[in-house]
């Protein structure tokens, strides 16, 4: 349970709830046609494929694509981009502003769950799952 390996931002069997001073509901990010942010490429692509992915494939892909990165050079590139620590999912807006909690299955799969939702307040509740907060959007 909790993170899996030294450069890795995966987890298992982890909840990542959204910080306290977050979203009162699962917002979608705001789409902006010529520049989709961060938040909204995350969240797309974990809301698209839930338990599809893992919190690496969704971090590297989204900066794989971000960075115009093509698919035969993908592998290569993404093991340069692991070669060093990366932020987890704690430190993205979902959690952070938009009100999702991100959880981890036992293989590491992502899936996105709103705060408002009862699969969320079940897993908040759960014995068998480890749950550890989005960083929080102030200081104080």
């Amino acid at each position: 349970m909790g993170k899996v390996g030294k450069h890795s931002t995966n987890y298992s069997r982890t909840l990542i709830a959204a910080a306290d001073d977050g979203a009162e509901r699962g917002t979608v990010p705001p789409y902006k046609e010529e520049s989709p942010s961060i938040a909204y490429r995350t969240w797309a692509m974990i809301a698209d494929a839930p338990y599809a992915h893992t919190s690496d494939d969704v971090i590297f892909g989204v900066w794989a694509d971000r960075q115009g990165i093509p698919a035969e050079e993908r592998a290569a590139a993404r093991a340069e981009f692991f070669s060093q620590g990366r932020a987890c999912l704690r430190a993205s807006d979902l959690g952070k502003k938009y009100g999702w909690g991100i959880h981890h299955d036992d293989d590491g799969r992502i899936a996105l769950y709103g705060v408002e939702s009862e699969t969320y307040r079940r897993l908040l509740d759960d014995p068998a799952v480890e749950v550890t907060r989005a960083m929080r959007r102030s200081r104080t």
